[in-house]
């Protein structure tokens, strides 16, 4: 049986209650996700809290807005940010993202959002809400992360590889173009599983970057360790 709460070791993230369990993907968001100049940030689809931890750790002084539409998930976010020694710079908002009106815009925004386009749902709501896009189609996360972030601000997600390439087309119809990617293999010679960009609002000469998890099972590249040390309580 799986442990109901992954320990890091500034914070301690419990995600029984959520669809989506604590994962690599979200640990490399929050790992890599630039945070220079971000003093306002905003997580969308928080989950469990985990990325808004991690930009809490690494961003001192950022005020972090972390939204999320399912309700047991957005009362376990807050529940484990809480419990750690962020909680007055973290406020989580339990809404739908469509829907959510504010003033407030941001610096920095980041998302690990659902990508299941036409793939079969599942039976289970609450995950089926967390791994597809029909509740939040990428064409209106990007109209709404345009509307919501700075001029000269940031947004930074992850995908699969080949969704990724779709992704990147709809930005540049919402006017958000890539300008550093980080492309991620599981092991040395495989093709990228997944890829980190941060967009802009204006065009750039994207930066490429290569980051492998292992070279050997259970083997992390001295480039895994670098990144996820801060974090990871075994690194």
């Amino acid at each position: 049986m799986a442990n109901s709460y992954f320990k890091f070791k500034e914070f301690t993230v419990w995600h029984d209650r959520c669809a989506m369990k604590v994962g690599t993907d979200g640990v490399l968001l929050g790992a890599w996700a630039p945070i220079e100049a971000a003093s306002s940030i905003l997580d969308i689809g928080t989950g469990t809290g985990l990325v808004a931890l991690m930009l809490a750790q690494r961003c001192v002084t950022a005020s972090i807005t972390a939204v999320e539409i399912d309700e047991q998930a957005a009362c376990q976010a807050r529940e484990n940010i809480e419990a750690s020694s962020w909680s007055q710079r973290i406020k989580v908002v339990n809404v739908d993202f469509k829907n959510w009106e504010t003033d407030e815009r941001f610096d920095l925004i980041v998302s690990n959002p659902p990508y299941f386009s036409d793939a079969l749902k599942s039976p289970d709501t609450q995950r089926s809400l967390a791994r597809h896009d029909h509740d939040l189609p990428f064409e209106q996360l990007l109209s709404r992360v345009v509307s919501l972030m700075k001029p000269a601000g940031m947004f930074v997600v992850i995908l699969p590889s080949d969704v990724m390439e779709r992704f990147i087309d709809l930005s540049a119809d919402a006017g958000l173009f890539p300008e550093k990617t980080l492309n991620v293999s599981t092991k040395p010679g495989e093709a990228p599983k997944r890829k980190i960009v941060s967009f802009k609002m204006k065009p750039n000469e994207t930066q490429q970057d290569n980051l492998v998890l292992e070279i050997a099972r259970h083997h992390y590249s001295e480039e895994y360790i670098s990144l996820t040390k801060p974090f990871y309580l075994k690194l």
